[in-house]
């Protein structure tokens, strides 16, 4: 049997309750149910309590760790998450056994972690000991909570439904040595039978790569991608909140945006670089070298078979995305630049040490400028290391927003140009475009406020009107 891997993502997990007879259980206990792998992420806002929030960057439990002044404020943020965990399979459980054992494992998980930071303070104490080299690993440990809490409660209501539910916990806890992620994954799924059972997997998994040191927050993936590739699953299956579309349905119109019901994994890569994954970038490639396509999914439209990612080029060219995201555009301008090497070298390690993600850029004689997804507090930073190594060069950060027109392949189309004419009918201006010989994206630089039209115009002369204007690939 050839089985398929899925995951479920924080917001999806939080009305897992609303899922089981749907996705679990579409047909009931006694239906074709088994030959699926579950990958599940930890119930929503858990890992932003943990870690620190995502978009805010509000402490959690690892931030107020790092940067305790005294023990309050991490013991507290830890206390904050037991009660959050606790109300959170409160929603999801209904038989009092379950949420008894789910609290049961709260508590065991928790204090143990609890216990562990105390004796990491402690040892650190002595001058030997340096709290600072162990930030990472702190940070591995209780990510791993949140997910083995999901999994946990996730198996304890599909088991209570009558469904052979096996709880597979990757996260390492108490496990004695290192193991590659490959080798964590096949010991965790020795003896499992996915034909006779469901297996509900953390999305986190310890090894000794240290997933949280290339991928942060994006480790589910990750976990879910070798997964499928190491077993040689016939489908990786995302299951979101909402179909992959045209556009945001609630900017365009939800019966203007159109499902993509099929693309490639070029086109999931450049939905990453704007910011809207469908899928982590390195999971992709784990799944793209293992020839294992990508489903994305709508978890709460079950009948709807979602959108498919493969490796298949276009059978024709069309617009199949418009997108945007903010920016700061960080430019470097130096007279004596022209004909000199090593400039952007040195902005490259600026940015790589202050950890900015660069969506694109562009260079002339005495000029380059990135285009970068950034707070402009970090910005100020990287200004002021540029200015240093760069005493005679104007240095200067400035928000904008990038527009971007997204497709397997576009050639033919003259969607530079047609993009263009779209802005200036809608009455805005196009600071910057490009666009690359791959002919699979086109972006254009505009002002912030500008953003939201600019999309809106751009689907509608690129997309709605584009039936008429589909071109053969040859």
């Amino acid at each position: 049997m050839s089985f398929t891997v899925e995951k479920i993502g924080g917001t999806s997990m939080s009305r897992v309750h609303e899922l089981r007879d749907t996705l679990f259980l579409p047909h009931g206990v006694s239906g074709d149910i088994y030959g699926r792998i579950f990958v599940v992420s930890a119930f929503g806002g858990i890992t932003n309590l943990l870690l620190e929030h995502k978009k805010t960057g509000e402490s959690g439990v690892y931030a107020r760790f790092a940067n305790a002044d005294n023990d309050h404020g991490w013991h507290e943020a830890l206390n904050t998450v037991t009660t959050e965990m606790q109300a959170a399979h409160a929603v999801v459980l209904d038989h009092p056994a379950d949420i008894a054992q789910a609290d049961a494992f709260v508590s065991e998980r928790i204090e143990g972690a609890r216990n562990c930071l105390i004796d990491l303070q402690r040892l650190c104490s002595y001058g030997h000991f340096r709290l600072a080299e162990h930030m990472l690993q702190i940070r591995e440990l209780l990510s791993g909570l949140g997910e083995a809490h999901s999994a946990f409660v996730t198996t304890l209501m599909l088991q209570r439904a009558g469904v052979s539910a096996r709880f597979v916990d990757l996260s390492g806890w108490r496990d004695q040595g290192e193991v590659s992620l490959a080798e964590r994954i096949k010991g965790a799924m020795e003896g499992v039978d996915p034909a006779q059972e469901m297996p509900i997997v953390t999305g986190y998994a310890q090894c000794a790569e240290g997933l949280m040191r290339e991928y942060d927050r994006g480790y589910s993936e990750v976990t879910f991608s070798r997964l499928a590739a190491l077993i040689g699953a016939r489908e990786a299956i995302i299951h979101k909140e909402f179909h992959l579309s045209s556009a945001d349905p609630n900017l365009v119109g939800v019966g203007v945006a159109r499902k993509l019901g099929h693309t490639n994994y070029d086109v999931a890569d450049q939905m990453s670089n704007m910011g809207m994954e469908a899928i982590h970038p390195k999971a992709a490639k784990t799944l793209r070298q293992a020839d294992v396509p990508l489903r994305v999914v709508n978890c709460f439209d079950p009948d709807d078979p979602g959108t498919l990612i493969d490796d298949r080029p276009a059978e024709y060219a069309a617009v199949e995305m418009i997108t945007g995201l903010d920016i700061i555009a960080l430019e470097v301008f130096e007279q004596d630049m022209v004909g000199v090497k090593g400039y952007d070298a040195t902005i490259l390690e600026v940015l790589t040490r202050h950890d900015v993600r660069i969506v694109s850029k562009t260079s002339n004689a005495n000029t380059i400028t990135h285009y970068l997804d950034a707070s402009l507090k970090i910005m100020r930073r990287v200004e002021k290391d540029l200015a240093k190594a760069y005493s005679g060069a104007e240095v200067s950060a400035r928000p904008l927003a990038m527009a971007s027109i997204i497709g397997r392949d576009l050639r033919g189309l003259s969607v530079l140009t047609r993009g263009l004419q779209a802005l200036a009918g809608a009455d805005m201006a196009c600071l910057g475009a490009s666009q690359g010989p791959r002919n699979v994206d086109v972006q254009f630089i505009l002002e912030r406020e500008d953003l939201k039209p600019a999309i809106k115009a751009l689907h509608h002369d690129l997309i709605e009107g584009q039936k008429q204007r589909l071109k053969k690939v040859a």
